[in-house]
């Protein structure tokens, strides 16, 4: 548990998930007094937001709109906050609750007395990958996951630990605790909202990418982080050589709309967030050549075309064309094979860096999660609005809605609007029950 409050067996909401949808779903309920357990399954709440630059297409800061957020759910005294857990079981019981078995897996550290003041971190000898600065940079054993992390509290990744007691003997509040074990926690509440977000398309998929062969192929993601104020270099940098690359290529539809891989709709978000990155890089490498290979630019929500119709004002290149595989050269750099649609022929163009614009999947709920009543899922395994018009946020069991992109892709604005239903129907679903 990430408070110091007795830990209470009852709820009137859990929300799974503690991402922007969650956040504001969570807020919404407790600002009209319910009692809301959070339970996130990472070290941090803030989902994939906090790691953002900014946004499209008003690029203002990501962190400075998400951050206050974080640090209000955090310290909601009708919040109740349980990162690093993972949700195992969800019944109803004879009545109109829930009981829900919540696994909390052990930090290694006292999360109450911890203070996050990393001298622990300093002092660890074993250096591993970031797996949330993409493997760009690294990280130790124990560590505090990121600068703006909330709770801000340190985890020892036991598996990359060699147990040399450093951490132990740094720690000014002794909170080093290595006979830590997962723990089940049992719960009841009246009703749940799944805000369990998304995952990004695994690019490797397609071999022909050369995804995780060719050092200068990246994700959208990796790019991210090099274009955020925390962000691990100075400068915008390609993984090859660190050389900062001027003739850069994005490959939209990256495991969107494309039956081949399982994907065929369309995940909304890819075209902005890659026209949002140009605009960046243009900032950072104002000498560079920036070019978008797209099947169709999908600028459709308010400022999205004025976004794009100033991209393309900033001299940034949109190339109708489908990529049919890409090679690398000896120097490193780039070759894209690709059609080009609106000429009808088959061309070839090199960059020095690609990045590849992964589209959205749903990040699955554990199986049978619902031991006694299945969760509906639509065609592409997100969960199902049952009723999308009039109860967008109803899912086929009573007492169960959904928010934000757990019922499929969207941007921002739209998760929060959606959390924002999910919360109004969880309200009024309560208070049918009293």
């Amino acid at each position: 548990m990430t408070k110091n409050t007795v830990f209470p067996a009852s709820y009137d909401t859990l929300v799974m998930g503690g991402g922007i949808a969650g956040e504001e779903a969570a807020l919404n309920l407790a600002d009209q007094g319910y009692k809301i357990l959070m339970v996130e399954k990472d070290l941090s709440i803030g989902g994939k937001m906090i790691h953002l630059s900014k946004v499209f297409p008003t690029l203002d800061c990501a962190a400075c709109i998400t951050t206050p957020k974080v640090s209000e759910v955090a310290r909601h005294p009708n919040i109740t906050l349980l990162t690093y857990c993972d949700t195992k079981e969800i019944s109803k019981n004879g009545g109109k609750e829930f009981e829900v078995s919540i696994e909390k897996k052990p930090r290694y550290v006292n999360e109450e007395t911890c203070t996050g003041c990393q001298l622990c971190e300093e002092k660890c000898p074993v250096f591993i990958k970031d797996q949330f600065q993409y493997d760009m940079v690294g990280r130790k054993a124990i560590y505090v996951p990121f600068s703006i992390a909330n709770p801000r509290i340190a985890t020892i990744d036991i598996e990359n630990c060699i147990l040399c007691g450093a951490c132990e003997k740094v720690c000014p509040a002794d909170c080093i605790d290595f006979t830590q074990e997962a723990e089940m926690l049992n719960i009841t509440v009246k009703s749940v909202i799944l805000a369990t977000g998304f995952k990004l398309f695994d690019a490797s998929i397609i071999e022909r990418y050369g995804y995780g062969k060719f050092h200068n192929v990246v994700t959208a993601m990796h790019m991210e982080k090099q274009l955020v104020p925390t962000r691990p270099y100075n400068e915008v940098l390609r993984p090859k050589d660190g050389k900062m690359p001027d003739n850069i290529a994005y490959v939209l539809c990256t495991g969107s709309r494309d039956a081949t891989v399982g994907n065929p709709y369309c995940s909304q978000i890819c075209c902005m967030y890659s026209i949002k990155q140009a605009q960046l890089l243009l900032g950072a490498l104002p000498m560079a050549d920036i070019t978008i290979y797209f099947l169709h630019i999908r600028a459709f929500g308010k400022g999205f075309e004025e976004f794009y119709q100033q991209a393309r004002a900033m001299d940034v290149e949109f190339i109708k064309g489908k990529i049919g595989r890409i090679t690398e050269q000896e120097n490193g750099n780039l070759i894209l094979r690709y059609e080009d649609i609106e000429a009808g022929i088959v061309k070839e163009a090199e960059h020095d860096l690609v990045v590849l614009s992964t589209g959205i999947l749903p990040d699955a709920l554990p199986e049978n999660l619902f031991s006694n009543q299945p969760l509906e899922l639509d065609m592409f395994h997100f969960v199902k609005q049952v009723d999308e018009l009039a109860s967008p946020a109803k899912t086929s069991i009573e007492g169960v809605f959904v928010a934000g992109t757990a019922s499929g892709p969207m941007d921002i604005p739209d998760s929060i609007l959606s959390a924002g239903a999910a919360s109004s129907e969880t309200a009024a679903y309560l208070r049918r029950l009293s």
